[in-house]
């Protein structure tokens, strides 16, 4: 089963009025995860893994406590948390949910404490990586980073909210404050829906 690039749920300028560049869509979807997609499928063939799902092939080539991971792995990986991150923004971001915001209010104090502590963890991950807001097998949320593709499948938790901190999601728009990117992506960015609709 060959993986494809999926389209982007919106145009590649419907995000610049909030802060998402099209030339930063033209490279990071049409370049970046296309390179993914290709690497991933030309890995594959032939292989053990050629006929499973994206979810089986991440979960199931992840090695927990390796300093890196394998080929495989890294482009299956980020072929799946691109394909998440389009759909968990919109060029109309919306309100967040009742729901939602209770949830986040439960588990951590407030709308704005939440939104301080993803940032602070997507801006203090060093290198390449991402920042999730996860859910827990027992309900709980959680924020939580990790390096390079590494993401939530890998420690059987379910991603609500994941936000891309390599450079190339930013640096044409932010160069190198990514720290103004992420504050950026939570006020104008996150599509509230979507992430409500994942718990």
């Amino acid at each position: 089963m060959a993986f494809s690039l999926p389209d982007l749920p919106y145009a590649h300028d419907a995000l610049a009025p909030a802060g998402m560049s099209k030339e930063t869509l033209e490279y990071h979807h049409d370049i970046h995860h296309k390179a993914y997609v290709d690497n991933l499928n030309k890995l594959i063939e032939g292989t053990e893994w050629a006929d499973k799902s994206l979810e089986d092939i991440v979960t199931g080539t992840f090695q927990k406590g390796a300093v890196a991971q394998n080929g495989i792995f890294n482009n299956a990986s980020q072929h799946w948390n691109h394909s998440q991150f389009w759909e968990m923004m919109s060029p109309n971001s919306g309100e967040m949910p009742e729901a939602l915001k209770k949830a986040i209010v439960d588990n951590f104090g407030s709308v704005e404490k939440f939104k301080e502590e993803f940032a602070a963890a997507g801006a203090g991950q060093f290198g390449s990586g991402w920042v999730w807001l996860v859910q827990n097998p027992d309900g709980s949320l959680a924020i939580t980073k990790t390096e390079n593709g590494v993401n939530p499948l890998c420690f059987g938790q379910k991603a609500l909210l994941g936000c891309d901190v390599w450079e190339h999601s930013y640096y044409i728009d932010f160069r190198n404050k990514r720290p103004g990117y992420l504050s950026n992506f939570l006020d104008k960015l996150v599509n509230w829906d979507n992430v409500a609709s994942r718990m």
